[in-house]
């Protein structure tokens, strides 16, 4: 079988499906989500989403859907576990106005917001890429995809939101993800007759950096970040994850954290390596190339510290819808291929050393929490979670603009006539 898109995107993730939407609020009909998986994944519980993200949720016309349900974090407590100081961390310098405040979220819950809004059958399921080729069409490059079942798709753009092993990003040239050094347990808490916390808290000793941040008054996401070396075996098992972290990585924390850990749903539990992408390879590697490119994980998986891994790819989302819309209104709704390279181009110029940055960042932040040397220690119990707060402030508060209207381009060109 032979199908045509104008626009395929490979993976239903966060990247995937806001691209996607992205897409629709500026016209595009014709586009198709390639997910390998039976369904929705969601995997990683749930995410902290601070105002960059939220500036982007509200270009994509979705953020009411979740504010409504989520409310604003107002400060957090970084405990010492080993010389018992507190620190408070206030997130009045992360707010960018009403709306756009710092609020943890169910990974589903953003999901299904996004595919909710897809138009019907425009995610395909159960779609494993096998190759991808290029071929010449009027001057012009076309994507040709294909895939498992023996499905052939031909694309004017192809678009790769397929994760930290991307296909669409080795097919470009990227280099491979490397090994942090570090792995997280993440899972979500359950409390049937209420919690009763109020703030994120986070507990830090030698090599280990853990905490847990209120979703809602009954459920509550945790996480435990340990340094890990490369090929260290690490437990599947969620009960057995579950005894590891309470008897083991947790034994000294306070109460509250193994209250929390004791709760948890032991189907949310996952443990995996932390991944990331070398800054360099981002910065002067081969994100576009004729027609295809990349966004999400799949351009520049960084670590979990600055908490901007599904923030930045909905930043991605929106800037490359951006840069699409904005050619196809101008050629009238219509994506012209051969305008394409340099549309891609143009997003990838937007995003190379934002994203860059943020991988240093992330990386950085996770150095200075976790180290045990002298000077780490000093950097993060004097100065780290002193000046977080406004450093965080000046990245996180970061607007990726607005998609483009047919609607205002057309009245532009009626006052320029």
């Amino acid at each position: 079988m032979e199908m045509v898109e104008d626009v395929v995107i490979v993976g239903a993730g966060i990247a995937g499906l806001a691209t996607a939407l992205a897409l629709k609020r500026v016209g595009v009909e014709s586009f198709l989500v390639l997910e390998r998986a039976e369904e929705l994944r969601t995997t990683g519980s749930a995410l902290t989403l601070f105002p960059n993200a939220w500036l982007a949720l509200q270009s994509l016309g979705i953020s009411h859907k979740l504010t409504s349900i989520y409310g604003p974090l107002q400060k957090g407590y970084a405990t010492n576990i080993d010389s018992g100081v507190i620190q408070e961390i206030y997130y009045s310098s992360m707010k960018g106005g009403p709306g756009v405040e710092p609020r943890a979220v169910h990974r589903k819950a953003l999901l299904n917001a996004l595919a909710e809004e897809l138009p019907h059958n425009s995610i395909r399921f159960c779609s494993k890429l096998t190759a991808i080729e290029t071929q010449t069409h009027e001057g012009s490059s076309i994507s040709v995809i294909h895939m498992e079942d023996g499905t052939v798709i031909k694309a004017k753009v192809l678009i790769g939101c397929d994760g930290v092993h991307s296909v669409v990003g080795r097919w470009l040239g990227l280099g491979e993800v490397v090994d942090s050094g570090r792995s997280a347990v993440r899972g979500l808490s359950v409390h049937p007759q209420g919690h009763g916390q109020q703030e994120i808290h986070q507990f830090l000793t030698s090599g280990v950096r853990a905490g847990f941040v209120p979703l809602d008054d009954k459920q509550v996401y945790w996480f435990l970040v340990r340094l890990c070396p490369k090929g260290t075996k690490l437990e599947t098992d969620p009960k057995e994850i579950q005894r590891e972290i309470l008897e083991k990585h947790a034994k000294n924390f306070p109460q509250s954290f193994k209250d929390i850990v004791e709760h948890s749903d032991l189907s949310t539990l996952s443990w995996a390596q932390l991944m990331f992408r070398y800054p360099w390879h981002v910065m002067f590697g081969n994100l576009n190339k004729q027609n295809v490119t990349v966004a999400g994980d799949a351009m520049h998986p960084m670590t979990p510290d600055l908490g901007q891994g599904g923030c930045s790819a909905l930043e991605d989302a929106v800037v490359l819808g951006r840069h699409i819309g904005t050619s196809f209104i101008q050629n009238g709704g219509v994506i012209v291929p051969k305008e394409i390279p340099k549309v891609l181009s143009n997003y990838v110029a937007e995003r190379r050393w934002r994203v860059s940055s943020l991988i240093i960042g992330s990386y950085m932040s996770g150095w200075v929490q976790q180290g045990s040397s002298v000077v780490i220690k000093f950097l993060r119990d004097v100065l780290f979670y002193r000046f977080a707060g406004r450093i965080a402030g000046r990245v996180l508060n970061y607007d990726c603009g607005k998609l483009p209207s047919i609607h205002e381009y057309n009245e532009e060109l009626k006052k320029i006539k």
